[in-house]
């Protein structure tokens, strides 16, 4: 049952960010049931409800739920080392590092190099594996791999089907789910729809950060603004960087969560979309959080019993059992099993002003998970 009362207050909410010239437009879907019963796009005029945006790192968890289906297939194991699978990716002492750990983010190559042009040609990323090296033991502590640990994982999704990654994630998942707006890899003639990025706003200061995280600012690592800015270069969109390169409208995110919940057709093993559900397999400190332990299953994100989840990705309010990944920018996705909803946000607008950008994530994730709650 919708809440209607909190539905108007999550829309109310959305909208002051475009009122205000913080972000351009902006686009949300509330899902229930299999289906979506509420979407609404918020600004730019030529944006509508088939406007498709960069979803960035929300990608993981559609690249994570290929790979789910893999190890029900038996053609990879959690526990395989990834060089028995690409033998290029064990030089350099990487040969010890497994399937589990890549998607744990605790794999060891957190910025291990590699950008466009390279990422453009497979040959070239193989290449890459190569040269890569470990920044510690693998399975030893977590550090967020923004793009690298997902190249790793397309190819072993490539290897196993013979076609590439954004072939295998459209047969295994995309078409089989009915989703036509949520694709990794656009070829250019089929970009047109997708809303350009922009940055906006300005820097927290050394103080502002001091008061909220006790230090004068956070490193981001790879995740600067012109590499988020290169997602608006077309073959960046057209070769589905499996990180953070998929676009999507607001309801087909939504409904991707509902099949999380609902496994229509049963796409996934029961058995394994619930082990990546509800099975917290990595709770190291999360240093880009504050510190606070991270709450991770092979591809997803649980809110978690400790109060702490508005500070991964989700609302007050949000059963503990929510699972989602959020993104770059504000990217917002998450399904709760208590309730039964799913929700997605998504925006071109990048505010440069991190601090008030995850204020937003929790006003509107709070508001999102009310929609779910009684009047």
């Amino acid at each position: 049952m919708i809440n209607a009362n909190a539905l108007a207050a999550l829309i109310d909410r959305a909208r002051r960010e475009v009122d205000e010239g913080i972000v351009p437009s902006c686009q949300l879907a509330i899902a229930e049931n299999g289906d979506v019963v509420e979407s609404v796009t918020l600004g730019d005029p030529v944006a509508g409800d088939d406007t498709r945006y960069v979803i960035f790192s929300c990608t993981k968890a559609l690249v994570a739920s290929a790979v789910w289906q893999l190890l029900a297939e038996g053609s990879i194991r959690l526990e395989d080392r990834v060089a028995e699978h690409i033998p290029e990716f064990g030089e350099n002492g990487k040969d010890i590092v497994t399937v589990e750990q890549v998607l744990l983010h605790t794999s060891g190559f957190p910025r291990a190099p590699l950008g466009p042009p390279k990422w453009l040609m497979r040959e070239a990323r193989l290449a890459a594996f190569a040269t890569w090296r470990l920044n510690w033991e693998p399975g030893t502590r977590f550090e967020y791999h923004a793009t690298s640990a997902h190249w790793v994982l397309a190819e072993l999704i490539a290897r196993a089907d013979g076609v590439d990654h954004t072939e295998a994630i459209r047969r295994r998942v995309l078409e089989p789910l009915g989703l036509t707006h949520l694709a990794l890899g656009v070829p250019r003639e089929q970009q047109g729809d997708i809303a350009p990025l922009v940055h906006t706003g300005q820097e927290p200061t050394p103080e502002e950060w001091q008061a909220v995280l006790g230090v004068p600012g956070i490193d981001l690592g790879e995740v600067t603004e012109a590499a988020l800015m290169g997602f608006n270069e077309p073959d960046s969109l057209a070769v589905g960087v499996p990180g953070g390169g998929a676009v999507s409208t607001a309801s087909d995110i939504a409904r991707f969560y509902q099949a999380l919940l609902h496994n229509p057709g049963e796409l996934w093993d029961p058995k394994w979309l619930t082990i990546a559900t509800t099975d917290v397999r990595n709770t190291f400190e999360d240093a880009l959080a504050g510190g606070i332990p991270t709450r991770r299953t092979i591809g997803l994100v649980l809110a978690g019993d400790d109060g702490l989840g508005p500070r991964r990705g989700f609302g007050h309010g949000n059963s503990s059992g929510t699972f989602g990944h959020d993104g770059a920018g504000g990217q917002l996705a998450w399904a709760d099993p208590a309730t039964g909803l799913s929700f997605a946000y998504l925006t071109n607008g990048h505010d440069r002003h991190l601090i008030r950008q995850w204020r937003r994530n929790i006003g509107i994730n709070s508001r999102a998970a009310a929609v779910g709650l009684p009047e």
